[in-house]
């Protein structure tokens, strides 16, 4: 099981960096130029602290897996992060609509690959808490 988290710690350090990329691939600059600057600059704030947690949940999980798995705080920090990514996995689901995939070749591929590592992050998180 640690092993899982110490991947998982990996796949999430990757996303997070990948989270700098975001104002250039989705052309920001251009994008948002509309909204007033409070709501600019709200998404550049919350994107860098959605980045911000992703990177310290992979920081803890590649370096305190073992206690992830065989403490009980660690459990139970395991158990709130289990439930934040299964909601980001309902999200994938329900909060975007499937018209900005459906058809598209990499945007299904995206899609199900995101779908993908949200199942497994959910599921080895939330296992950890009942073993």
């Amino acid at each position: 099981m640690e092993m899982h988290l110490k991947i998982i710690g990996a796949l999430l350090v990757l996303l997070s960096l990948v989270h700098a990329g975001f104002p250039r691939y989705f052309d920001w600059s251009g994008e948002l130029k509309p909204l007033s600057l409070i709501n600019r600059q709200m998404v550049y704030v919350h994107t860098l602290f959605v980045a911000l947690v992703v990177l310290l949940m992979g920081l803890l999980c590649l370096f305190s897996a073992y206690d992830l798995v065989h403490t009980r705080l660690g459990r139970t920090v395991a158990l709130g992060m289990g439930i934040f990514w299964l909601v980001r996995l309902l999200v994938q689901f329900f909060g975007y609509s499937a018209e900005l995939w459906r058809g598209k070749r990499f945007e299904t591929a995206v899609h199900i690959g995101f779908s993908c590592l949200w199942t497994y992050v959910a599921a080895v998180l939330l296992y950890v808490c009942w073993v």
